[in-house]
């Protein structure tokens, strides 16, 4: 019990601040219009009830004008209620995509913010892999789910009441003839539903408890199969130059192996709860006929009263059985929750690690001076062993800079200057008002327009089409000056060479005053790669350049070097 209260603040402290988010007095129109839309669908319920006694009666007592009294009201209630069911749907399903939207808006925010993204899976615990399926599929089964049993619950409650009274009313008083004495019950029908149901819910809810566990299990199953064929997708052609499909393969088999089996764990759960759901099913809609057909058949009730009674006793256990009847939304519903937890959980734990003071983490700091200075810098892999050790280094604006020795320690100095490698103690001091453009062995281009992966993160209209052709003509890209306006997946319709190229381009448009680049133009011949470096120099003689690289006569192209164990 303390688990599932625990369960539920945590969700609302995650998901509740959405109704007094900016657009509150939408979301709150929406909730209070769904919660009116609600009560008249039980005021149908109700009025449907009665048009059925009435019916009944009119039958019984073979009465034409009676008939067609209730063929027409029929018709009245046929209208209303699809108006209602069809106006309902759209409100509560633009609520569900109003909160999943906020949701998302505040996860992504949250993850995808200053390297947290990269951060979250070296420094946070807990359970947060595959965030792409918890902010994607967790974060709309939490939302979607979480308004359908709250409506569903709503509507119960409603049910509740109202047919509660009514079947008390229709139940009356029966004695009961025990032998030695006699005592009345009043609104027996109403003291059978709940018994009934009580009973079929603490039976249903104790076959079910096994189903979310069983949920759990698959949900983690399926994004990781998910993520690997992602993975693979992304890195087809490494694998196909290397004719990895003999791994991949077994991999995959492993992989699917494991949601068999969780999917024969749900069957096994799903089984036991539909075998008592169905038998539960059928006794419902026999049982209250039973019970009160001796009532008609001593004449003490009409058909009407009969079918009416019935009815009422239906709506009162469908009520009741609301724990039953949504066992395996809660379920899943749940586990969803508990997945989006866990990476809001590792995310704020990362927010409250880079907050913390902590002298065996890394520092960066902000100066007036436009150096870029290491003070006592020491580097460490995560599992605590050195790789660079009191670095006491400054380089001033304008310099080319060689990084020497160890490619992987320069490629972790390049990530502790960028923020992402927290390990190890000292301080990097970095120029305010003077941007770091890092360039990595492949730059990222992002799906979308040709132009908007090349001046990418920034806005496509910051940059002139003049100066953005003139860029690509630098960098021997001319021919693609065509393709600025289509949309594709450059990282793969463009060589690796092209895309090396277009990272060239992206820096002439950015004209950062400091450059850290990292075997950028790798894939090029010598030659090439060699011009490209030259080109920057001349291009942009001002900006600070610290450099990874291979090739000697680019090596020596710099004044100094900084040398990496």
């Amino acid at each position: 019990m303390r688990n599932t209260s625990r369960f539920f603040i945590q969700f609302i402290r995650l998901a509740g601040p959405f109704w007094n988010s900016e657009n509150k007095t939408t979301i709150r129109s929406l909730s209070l219009a769904l919660v009116a839309l609600t009560v008249l669908q039980i005021a149908v319920s109700v009025i449907i009830t009665e048009w059925s006694a009435d019916l009944f009666d009119a039958l019984e007592q073979r009465s034409m004008s009676g008939l067609f009294t209730q063929i027409g009201l029929i018709i009245l209630i046929f209208i209303a209620n699809m108006a209602i069911t069809a106006t309902h749907l759209t409100v509560k399903r633009r609520l569900q995509l109003d909160w999943r939207g906020w949701l998302t808006d505040k996860l992504i925010g949250q993850w995808m913010h200053d390297g947290r993204h990269y951060l979250v899976t070296h420094i946070a615990g807990g359970q947060h892999d595959n965030p792409d399926g918890r902010i994607a599929e967790d974060i709309r089964i939490s939302t979607e789910f979480a308004i359908d049993l709250l409506h569903t619950l709503f509507f119960c409650i409603l049910l509740l009441v109202s047919f509660t009274k009514i079947l008390w009313t229709l139940s009356g008083t029966v004695t009961l003839n025990l032998g030695l004495f006699e005592f009345s019950i009043q609104g027996h029908l109403v003291w059978l539903a709940f018994i009934y149901a009580a009973s079929a819910s603490m039976l249903g809810w104790w076959i079910g408890r096994p189903l979310t566990t069983a949920t759990d299990n698959r949900q983690t199953m399926e994004a990781n199969f998910r993520f690997a064929l992602v993975k693979a997708r992304e890195n087809a052609q490494a694998i196909a130059l290397i004719h990895g499909e003999r791994h991949e393969n077994p991999h995959f088999h492993q992989l699917f192996g494991g949601i068999i089996a969780a999917w024969d764990q749900q069957t096994k759960a799903w089984g036991k709860i539909i075998m008592f759901s169905s038998g539960y099913s059928v006794l419902s809609m026999a049982f209250p006929i039973l019970v009160s057909a001796p009532r008609f058949i001593l004449g003490t009730i009409t058909l009407g009263a009969l079918m009416q009674s019935a009815q009422a006793f239906q709506q009162l256990v469908s009520s009741l059985s609301w724990p039953v009847d949504n066992m395996g939304k809660v379920a899943e519903w749940r586990a969803s929750v508990e997945r989006v937890l866990g990476l809001t959980k590792a995310l704020d734990q990362l927010e409250r690690e880079i907050a913390r003071p902590d002298p065996h983490r890394i520092r960066l700091e902000k100066i007036d001076e436009s150096v870029l200075r290491f003070r006592d810098l020491c580097i460490t892999r995560l599992d605590g062993i050195v790789c660079v050790s009191c670095l006491n280094e400054e380089i001033k604006a304008g310099e080319r800079v060689l990084i020497a020795g160890n490619a992987f320690t320069g490629n972790k100095l390049f990530k502790a200057v960028a923020g992402l490698w927290p390990w190890g103690e000292g301080v990097v001091e970095l120029p305010d008002n003077e941007a770091l453009f890092f360039m990595p062995p492949r730059p990222y281009l992002p799906t979308g327009t040709l132009r908007a992966a090349i001046c990418y993160p920034s806005d496509p209209s910051s940059f002139e089409l003049e100066a953005l052709e003139a860029a690509l003509d630098l960098a021997g890209l001319k021919d693609l000056t065509e393709q600025l306006d289509q949309v594709g997946d450059w990282e793969k319709n463009l060589e690796r060479e092209q895309q090396e190229r277009l990272g060239f381009v992206r820096l002439m448009l950015h004209k950062p005053k400091w450059i850290l680049m990292q075997e950028a133009f790798a894939s090029l011949e010598p030659e090439g790669e060699v011009e490209m470096v030259k080109l920057i120099h001349r291009m942009l003689p001002n900006s600070a350049m610290l450099t990874i690289t291979k090739q000697p006569a680019i090596q020596a192209m710099h004044k100094r070097s900084i040398t990496l164990c």
